[in-house]
């Protein structure tokens, strides 16, 4: 396996030529790294269990240790991963996302249960970092992460 850097050369004017590769590394299954608020994060597609499984196996975590399941770029991306959003949760969105919360709340079935470490409920977040979310939104699917 090789391993790859990217370079993003300013983080306020990102180009998505710059994360092509890595979004579709995602997509495929593979690992990435990316940054999170406070430190980078290996990620993968959430709803690709043997991807997930990747992280565990890299980390040597425990598989019934939860990942943050769902970084999603936008609010629109976590009605699939949920059976519900209560009202208190959406509120929650409109006031602090982007940003470092993760509100948990019950999963659907596209969410694997290796993702979750076997619970019914799942961890999602949407980062501000605006790399992160722009590889989120250019892979097209929510990125699960250790937390």
């Amino acid at each position: 396996m090789e391993t790859k850097r990217i370079i993003i050369e300013d983080r306020n004017h990102i180009k998505d030529e710059e994360l092509k590769e890595a979004a579709s590394i995602l997509r495929s299954g593979g690992l990435v790294a990316f940054p999170t608020e406070t430190v980078y994060g290996l990620a993968a597609d959430a709803t690709n269990g043997a991807a997930v499984e990747r992280i565990f196996k890299a980390k040597g975590r425990p598989q019934d240790n939860p990942l943050i399941v769902a970084h999603v770029s936008c609010v629109e991306e976590v009605a699939p991963l949920v059976k519900e959003i209560p009202e208190a949760g959406r509120k929650l969105m409109e006031a602090f996302w982007p940003g470092p919360l993760t509100m948990i709340f019950p999963k659907s079935e596209k969410v694997p249960y290796g993702t979750t470490g076997g619970l019914d409920t799942v961890a999602i977040r949407m980062p501000d970092d605006p790399v992160a979310n722009r590889l989120i939104a250019l892979a097209g699917v929510p990125v699960a992460a250790p937390s």
